[in-house]
């Protein structure tokens, strides 16, 4: 596995050795990675690459078969539920539907992690909500309920939620999932917009080629579990891996069949 380094920047987050099991299936096999300061990191892979259980140990949803997983400084399956409420107040999250609360409107949605996590008063709140809203140019919609939105509001909806609370760390999964094309760009820009303004760190999770070469610093390439390649985009475009390249070209990949391995799953079902 490549792997470049950030040189004099400050690991926001630190996976080392990280293994995954689903039952006797192993789905993340000894991945390590750092996310430094001020960097988007795009994690990128095919459909059942690891992208999302490794997103969920990011947000500290899921307990690792082995390894750690460090986020701003803490080992996050070390620490006290209490303290991982505490921590998830510096991490934002963007989830690929948007997740908003059909009942409330896009104002209430966005405000909602400061009536959980502050003791701000409603007008305070409501300001730093409306601030939000001007950042990802939402400021005119603050009375809309989420089913008047248009799917590229919706996801900016999602990130002004995600950063309301100014976290030093933003999760997006999948953004610009289901946008045509210049809604999406659109997205990629807002994204990049965020990092530059508010000096977050940024992870993508994404399976989108475009959106994933615009918008990174660097790449994470994931296939079955394993870490395929760290590094710029320029260096994932030239890989000389086929692995890689079947992913970057949308190649299918011809798999052995192996004669045992097919029996034990037969009869076994692993």
């Amino acid at each position: 596995m490549n792997a470049t380094a950030v040189p004099n920047r400050t690991k926001v987050v630190e996976i080392k050795d990280l293994v995954t099991h689903y039952g006797k299936r192993k789905i993340l096999k000894n991945v390590s990675l750092d996310i430094y300061e001020g960097e988007i990191m795009v994690i990128m892979g095919g459909s059942g690459s690891g992208k999302s259980t490794l997103l969920n140990h990011l947000l500290g949803l899921l307990k690792p078969s082995s390894g750690t997983v460090r986020i701003l400084g803490q080992d996050i399956n070390a620490i006290s539920e209490t303290e991982m409420t505490k921590l998830r107040t510096r991490m934002g999250v963007a989830f690929q539907g948007g997740a908003l609360f059909s009942s409330m409107t896009v104002g209430q949605n966005i405000m909602l992690p400061l009536r959980e996590h502050t003791g701000l008063d409603p007008s305070t709140m409501a300001i730093m909500a409306r601030l939000k809203m001007e950042v990802v140019k939402l400021a005119e919609f603050e009375n809309l309920m989420p089913a008047e939105l248009s799917g590229g509001m919706i996801k900016r909806a999602a990130l002004a939620r995600a950063i309301v609370m100014d976290p030093k760390l933003l999760f997006c999964d999948e953004p610009s999932a289901g946008l045509d094309p210049v809604v999406s760009a659109a997205i990629d820009e807002l994204i990049i917009s965020l990092r530059d303004a508010m000096g977050m760190s940024i992870v993508v999770v994404t399976h989108e080629l475009d959106s994933a070469f615009r918008i990174a610093d660097r790449i994470c390439v994931l296939d079955r579990g394993d870490i395929l390649i760290v590094d710029t985009v320029e260096a994932v475009r030239n890989s000389s891996n086929e692995r890689i390249q079947n992913l970057l070209n949308r190649r299918l990949e011809d798999a052995a069949l192996d004669p045992d391995d097919y029996m034990r799953r037969l009869t076994i079902g692993i």
